[in-house]
């Protein structure tokens, strides 16, 4: 999939997004904001923690983040990687790095990521969406995103502003 068919969305599209996720085996390049594989970052922390640049960090679904706690400070980003629609283990991590850790950094959700999920991940604290499912992109774009009026379950303690999208905004209490 080329760069073309992905959409990066934090309230509205970010075609230009500047992260950069290295591979296993890649050095990181000098200034760029780059994201790197969870068990990449925490068997050498100190190699990244000198980067000049913004840092990030991607947890595929099912990963531990307790060890990952110490460095929330210096991480500008989490990517949560969502394998597929089905697999919801990174919403219980959302959860746990916003009420829990207090994270105050952006969360995005990467992968088989589909509209009618977004309304929840919001629940959840995830604030940023790398869409390449056809359906979900267009309605990003189009503004035509289910919204949520109902809840059955506690919010998280994360709030969720009141913004210009409709799965921003919150019931009036």
């Amino acid at each position: 999939m080329g760069a073309s068919d992905v959409l990066i969305w934090r309230d509205g599209p970010r075609p230009d997004d500047a992260w950069v996720a290295l591979a296993e085996d890649e050095e990181p390049v000098r200034g760029r904001a780059i994201v790197v594989p969870l068990r990449r970052f925490l068997a050498a922390p100190e190699n990244f923690l000198i980067h000049d640049g913004p840092l990030g960090v991607c947890v595929e679904a099912g990963e531990s983040i307790a060890r990952l706690a110490v460095y929330l400070l210096r991480l500008q980003l989490i990517a949560l990687a969502f394998p597929v629609f089905s697999d919801g283990r990174n919403y219980s991590t959302a959860r746990l790095l916003r009420d829990h850790y207090g994270y105050t950094g952006e969360l995005r959700a990467t992968g088989d990521v589909l509209a009618d999920q977004i309304p929840l991940m919001r629940r959840c604290g995830i604030d940023s969406y790398t869409v390449s499912n056809g359906p979900t992109k267009q309605a990003l774009l189009s503004g035509s995103l289910a919204e949520m009026r109902h809840y059955y379950q506690p919010a998280s303690a994360h709030d969720v502003p009141a913004g210009t999208r409709p799965w921003l905004r919150r019931p009036a209490a």
